[in-house]
């Protein structure tokens, strides 16, 4: 049961980033988010590096919560969304945005098509029009484009 809890939490993640990216992140708390799309920040941090620590506090509150419970429900729903902050992590700091140089020249389809969606969604440096608020699960149109590309 700890387990399934655990997926599940880390699949519902993905709807709870797509929402959180597209209307908080892109709404009010915009100011820490801008400098992501417009690279208006100096050196290599960025503002909107605080939502590791925003995203980090409730997950903290609710391992305390279930471990001092005897590793209840909440500890697994910690454990669940921590996995998806660390894939998050690997994913989008280090692969797309390249802070550490790794998977540069990859071919792996899925890969490619998280890539591709990204930067999609960077094109707007803006708030408004934005498009590809989620992040592990990519559209089908980037498949197609990769797959059309190398017909």
């Amino acid at each position: 049961m700890n387990f399934l809890i655990v997926t599940v939490t880390f699949f519902v993640m993905e709807g709870m980033t797509w929402l959180i990216h597209k209307y908080i992140m892109h709404g009010f708390l915009w100011a820490l988010h801008k400098d992501h799309h417009d690279h208006s920040n100096e050196g290599h941090m960025e503002k909107n590096d605080y939502f590791f620590v925003i995203f980090a506090i409730p997950t903290i509150i609710l391992m305390y919560y279930g471990t001092i419970q005897n590793f209840n429900h909440w500890f697994y729903i910690a454990v669940g969304i921590a996995l998806y902050g660390m894939a998050y992590f690997f994913v989008h700091d280090i692969f797309i945005h390249q802070r550490i140089k790794f998977l540069r020249n990859t071919q792996n389809p899925y890969l490619l098509a998280i890539r591709r969606a990204h930067k999609q969604h960077h094109k707007h440096i803006g708030k408004e029009f934005g498009e590809c608020f989620g992040f592990l699960w990519v559209p089908v149109k980037y498949f197609k484009m990769f797959f059309n590309k190398n017909k």
